[in-house]
């Protein structure tokens, strides 16, 4: 993993070496649960984490998960808490809201939401009403659940209108979008996927929800981390709201949060406490101030650019395996690839990969009811993989969907390549 040194502001004091993170008396007080978390351990050092939503935190991340602070309730924000002895729970949090509001160029962050789900409710909850139309990226193109899923909170509250990408080139088609912007007139429209390995235009998606009076509010919860590290735009100048989850590429821990400016403030903090939320998860709160400061550090923007450079050698590599590739290519961490021309549908591909070793989602495909792989590089880079193991990676890839080449011979290599890699060398 490559070393990303936390920022030590003055007024953080040093971690404690007392504090209970001893697994040895997990082991002799629960073995059955340590078993499992060994597992754990053992089955992401032993494969290829290629799921686009994954990442290894570090292990001063992991250190603030469990630290005591994942004892304290602090319902509220700092300085008007509901509980008392909320002191360093309420420095936590302002030492992660200032990292974010830095970071990100936002003038308001909310750190408390406890995933991008989380965020993307409380966003709606603070700009929209039941029964307002809202304007998303249809779930068939890669629009996340909440972006109108029938079965999902946004699909029953909300009436939504879905726009898609054009038919040959898979890129967004703003004209589609504009056109639909003006013929519902919605309250907000959202941009982001959890499948489009493109930018998305900011300034144009700005635009319309000016000309029509929406809210822009921009799900980055895949692209947050890349954001961060120079990698990817930034909406913040564009959106009025901006939800994002902090694992992923940020490679924090799982939470969500949102940023907004200062006249929405007030009514996204409302609407996370007391509307969505109860008492927020402090651990977590200070896992995300860890994050922060290790995604301001040089060394993070070398990551976050050597995560694209991966993802444009894994779809080349791809590519070069018959796979048909998404939008021919990529921007981001994200790698889209249709299986069919190698006359392998998307679940086998999955599972055939699964079994040799590499670990990946299924997703939607445009223009049809076909499924398609979505992989990540943010895992692998995060590992110190280099260019040359991301090709050996697609190279395995398509032996694995082909079923070419010995199955055992082939599950070796994979896990010799995934423990030359560990994503805790030690």
């Amino acid at each position: 993993m490559p070393v990303i040194p936390p920022a030590a502001p003055a007024d953080v004091p040093p971690a404690d070496a007392a504090m209970p993170q001893d697994f040895d008396a997990l082991l002799h007080q629960d073995p059955e649960v340590a078993g499992i978390l060994l597992a754990e351990s053992r089955r992401q050092s032993s494969t290829l984490q290629l799921i686009a939503a994954e990442n290894s935190t570090s292990p001063a991340v992991l250190a603030a998960l469990g630290s005591p602070l994942a004892n304290k309730y602090a319902e509220g924000y700092p300085g008007a808490r509901h509980h008392g002895g909320c002191e360093q729970a309420d420095a936590a949090e302002r030492v992660a809201v200032r990292r974010a509001t830095t970071l990100f160029g936002a003038e308001h962050a909310n750190v408390q939401p406890h995933s991008g789900s989380s965020a993307v409710l409380a966003a709606y909850a603070a700009l929209l009403r039941p029964g307002d139309t809202v304007l998303a990226m249809g779930l068939a193109y890669g629009g996340h659940l909440t972006h109108g899923a029938p079965g999902n909170f946004s699909g029953r509250w909300f009436e939504f209108a879905g726009y898609g990408v054009d038919p040959d080139s898979g890129l967004i088609d703003y004209a589609q979008v504009r056109a639909l912007a003006r013929a519902r007139r919605p309250k907000a429209i959202v941009c982001g996927s959890i499948s489009y390995p493109r930018h998305p235009d900011y300034e144009t998606f700005r635009e319309i929800a000016d000309e029509v009076g929406a809210y822009l509010i921009a799900d980055t919860a895949h692209p947050m981390g890349l954001i961060a590290g120079g990698a990817a735009p930034s909406p913040v100048p564009y959106a009025d709201v901006v939800c994002a989850t902090t694992h992923k590429v940020l490679r924090g821990p799982r939470g969500g949060m949102i940023l907004c400016g200062s006249e929405l403030a007030e009514r996204i903090d409302r609407a996370v406490f007391p509307f969505t939320q109860g008492g927020a998860q402090m651990h977590t709160v200070a896992a995300k101030a860890v994050a922060f400061g290790e995604a301001a550090a040089p060394a993070f923007a070398v990551y976050a650019h050597q995560v694209v450079a991966h993802a444009r050698v894994l779809a080349a590599g791809l590519e070069a395996e018959g796979f048909e590739v998404a939008t021919d290519g990529t921007d981001t961490h994200l790698v889209v690839v249709d299986p069919a021309p190698l006359g392998v549908d998307g679940r086998t591909a999955r599972d055939r990969l699964m079994a040799a070793g590499m670990v990946l989602d299924t997703c939607a495909l445009p223009y049809g009811d076909a499924r398609g792989l979505r992989l990540g590089t943010a895992a692998l880079t995060t590992q110190g993989m280099d260019e040359a193991d991301v090709a050996r990676v697609a190279v395995l890839f398509g032996a694995a969907v082909r079923e070419r080449g010995d199955a055992g011979r082939l599950r070796s290599e994979v896990r010799e390549l995934a423990e030359r890699n560990p994503p805790y060398p030690g």
